[in-house]
């Protein structure tokens, strides 16, 4: 007699009934039952929000019996279905294994040796819809608070990559520069990358025509990067990175929006003294420091 084997991820804050029906099925044709839980490399994302151990305690809490083990994702189709033959066969040696899923599942991917089926959907169960629902409730419970804790404390340190501008014109004489409200000290303008730009150059224009307006100038020059010391994150393990690139105005007229409160032209030859006065904001003094050893240099 074979063993069962289910391929699939569980990524749901509880098993739903297509998970139980589907549990059941392969149960009817199996003595033994073994789960595989894909793992994503990301730690803790929209689509896989839950790691491998909270859906193992998932399952064993109704199904103790089941054997849950994890099958890391791989880029090479060929190298994940032998990742999968050998983890079994290695786990248990003497057995044979048929293997499940649904419809979208891994069988289209899978080039193993072992036998597949695929078994209907059971009911209209949807797991990017359901987790969606549970994603903006707020439970009054110590074990919700927990959970909070454990998912932030399990995520890698990360790095939030932001683009500033320096916009120049005059051969590079006099440079645009911007106060926020909250910040009454002159800055590049600039702000975070989005998933939806193509390169951090398309994000540098985004953020110059969202602040600015729009003009025309001359494609973005990358300049330089350097960790940024923001205010936000100071007592964070998470940081920025800035990348800085420059470009040269060539038409139209600059207009403070979005979070930029003003806008003004300075000569290049004022911002050493703006850097010892105090008006330019502190956490972009490293990139001043840079665009004027650079272009003030002769």
């Amino acid at each position: 007699m074979k063993t069962g084997v289910i391929i699939a991820r569980f990524q749901t804050p509880y098993l739903h009934e297509g998970h139980r029906q589907l549990i059941a099925q392969v149960k009817q044709n199996h003595a033994k039952l073994i789960i595989l839980l894909g793992v994503s490399p990301i730690k803790g994302s929209r689509k896989n929000p839950y790691d491998y151990y909270t859906r193992e305690k998932m399952i064993k809490k109704d199904y103790p019996e089941i054997v849950v083990l994890p099958i890391g994702d791989n880029p090479s189709d060929k190298i994940w279905s032998d990742n999968m033959d050998n983890l079994l066969k290695s786990v248990f040696n003497a057995e044979q294994f048929c293997l499940y899923g649904s419809r979208d599942s891994f069988i289209p991917y899978y080039s193993g040796k072992f036998e597949t089926i695929e078994l209907p959907e059971h009911g209209d169960y949807n797991a990017t819809e359901l987790r969606k629902q549970y994603a903006d409730k707020v439970f009054d419970s110590n074990d919700f608070r927990a959970g909070i804790l454990y998912a932030y404390y399990n995520q890698y340190p990360k790095v939030y990559p932001t683009v500033d501008v320096a916009l120049f014109r005059n051969n590079r004489s006099e440079i645009l520069l911007g106060k926020k409200a909250i910040n009454n000290k002159w800055r590049f303008v600039g702000g975070f990358t989005d998933p939806e730009d193509t390169c951090y150059e398309d994000a540098a224009e985004r953020e110059l025509a969202e602040e600015c307006g729009e003009m025309q100038t001359t494609a973005m020059q990358y300049e330089t990067s350097a960790k940024i010391n923001d205010w936000r994150y100071r007592s964070e393990a998470d940081k920025i990175i800035t990348l800085l690139f420059s470009c040269d105005f060539i038409g139209g007229e600059p207009k403070a929006q979005d979070d930029i409160a003003d806008l003004a032209w300075f000569k290049l030859t004022d911002l050493p003294l703006m850097i010892k006065d105090g008006s330019i904001s502190e956490e972009h003094i490293e990139l001043f420091n840079f665009i004027t050893g650079k272009y003030l240099k002769n």
